[in-house]
């Protein structure tokens, strides 16, 4: 049975300022026509969180406040001026943890309807020695996941 897309999480990772834009009108493809709710997540590991909080003068903030550092990184401000531009309902939810499994978390506890998660074309051999964030979220994620790739 057709369910409607309620809530659209979009993952923005630190590689993704060059794709701000194509995930942006990715998103609004889906969202602005269901009116879709778009959470805005970024999951930093221990180390980034602690590297974005130096750059940022907040060294004192814990993890668990990760929004209020959120609230200050450009990437999702640039999010948030282009949804509230186009009309389209958004919240920003943020995580300290494994990369992967910080996305699948928020998607099931956002109940997330599709996920929206961008990378680049790895060889099979720089998969297997770094990981992949995109492959581990397309297999794990509870629900349909929108792959955009990064141009070359």
């Amino acid at each position: 049975m057709f369910e409607p897309l309620e809530t659209i999480l979009l993952t923005v990772g630190p590689n993704d300022e060059s794709r701000l834009d194509e995930l942006g009108e990715t998103v609004l493809q889906v969202a602005k026509p269901t009116e879709a709710t778009v959470v805005i997540t970024h999951v930093f590991t221990p180390d980034q969180f602690h590297d974005i909080t130096e750059e940022l003068g907040m060294p004192e903030i814990a993890e668990t406040e990760v929004d209020k550092v959120l609230e200050r990184h450009e990437s999702i401000r640039h999010f948030e001026r282009l949804f509230a531009d186009h009309g389209v309902d958004y919240e920003v939810k943020g995580v300290v943890g494994d990369i992967s499994d910080g996305i699948i978390d928020i998607a099931e506890e956002t109940e997330s309807d599709r996920v929206v998660v961008s990378g680049r074309t790895r060889s099979r051999v720089g998969k297997a020695v770094f990981g992949s964030t995109a492959q581990d979220v397309l297999l794990q994620s509870p629900c349909p996941v929108t792959f955009v790739k990064a141009k070359d």
